[in-house]
């Protein structure tokens, strides 16, 4: 059923003829990443300068699968939106979102210490034939952009792009030794599934010194597509009203992030991270106008935009 939805979806893009109009091996991969999925998520440090503490650059693969929708909650003929949901131990959690855009010549770059620089009005020369892929918190806050073209080979159409991020929660959580994460992603697709393969540097960012990586790291999140039934608490949980929730939500920091150049985040207020703030609101049921007034006035709380 997920994945009949997402190709109706997108089926419809498929009548709308531009002048630089999507190839449809692209749609074709955008479209496989939808459905449901059984992902196993496996890191490692493959080497590293820490000289202060003894490290073991090597990491044991985890067999253990949880389970992720992806959903299309968005189309037309330039963009995608793809909502994640993850159901993990008894749970369903609103995870990640990642947005698609094709051409896009505004980007935002990651700076450092929760810091986000836009960077506008690339030519067109500059991304043609280009999508360019989004990931947004669990909060609808950036996390990491980058640009590339889809590509064929072997049979398999991949994408491969390299973006400055902040720490992911499997490594803020436990340590604060480095503060950028540069990503390189490549996405693999089929239509059993896809991989996400990362190489990564951990590297230290400070003000007027060079770059200096503290480790490197390799990284596998395999998604091999399952049947639809496996997502049936998934599909339950992205009820019409959070789905209206969290595209005010959405709405809210796309106002924000376009009126200015500069943005730095908050990462707690009030012992509140943001997503556990924006969890107080949705639970007080507002509609429309007053329930977006007080988005905002959440996220303003945790966002300055300059």
């Amino acid at each position: 059923m997920l994945r009949k939805l997402a190709i109706t979806g997108f089926a419809a893009l498929a009548a709308v003829v531009t002048s630089h109009a999507q190839t449809p091996k692209d749609t074709e991969a955008i479209k496989n990443l939808c459905g449901c999925f059984e992902v196993t998520f496996n890191y490692a440090e493959t080497f590293t300068n820490d000289t202060t503490t003894e490290k073991k650059a090597i990491g044991k693969l985890d067999d253990h699968a949880v389970v992720e929708m992806v959903l299309p909650i968005e189309e037309s003929p330039k963009k995608y939106v793809l909502q994640h949901i993850l159901v993990a131990g008894g749970h369903v959690i609103k995870h990640w979102r990642e947005d698609w855009e094709f051409e896009k010549t505004s980007h935002w770059t990651y700076n450092k210490d929760q810091n986000w620089v836009k960077k506008a009005n690339l030519p067109a020369t500059a991304v043609k034939g280009e999508w360019t892929q989004t990931v947004w918190e669990v909060d609808d806050a950036p996390r990491y952009q980058g640009t590339a073209k889809w590509l064929e080979a072997n049979g398999e159409l991949f994408w491969l792009n390299r973006a400055d991020a902040p720490l992911p929660r499997r490594e803020y959580t436990k340590r604060s030794d480095y503060n950028i994460m540069e990503r390189t992603n490549r996405l693999t697709v089929s239509n059993k599934g896809y991989m996400h393969e990362q190489d990564n540097k951990k590297i230290i960012r400070k003000d007027g010194a060079k770059d200096s990586v503290l480790a490197y790291e390799k990284g596998y999140n395999n998604y091999v597509r399952v049947a639809d039934s496996k997502c049936e608490n998934a599909l339950k949980f992205w009820t019409p009203e959070k789905k209206a929730f969290w595209k005010d939500v959405t709405n809210v920091w796309e106002a924000q992030m376009a009126k200015g150049n500069s943005l730095q985040l908050e990462k707690v207020i009030e012992d509140k991270l943001l997503y556990e703030a924006l969890d107080v609101v949705e639970k007080k049921n507002l509609k429309d106008a007053a329930r977006k007034k007080e988005i905002e006035q959440t996220i303003l709380k945790y966002a300055k935009v300059k």
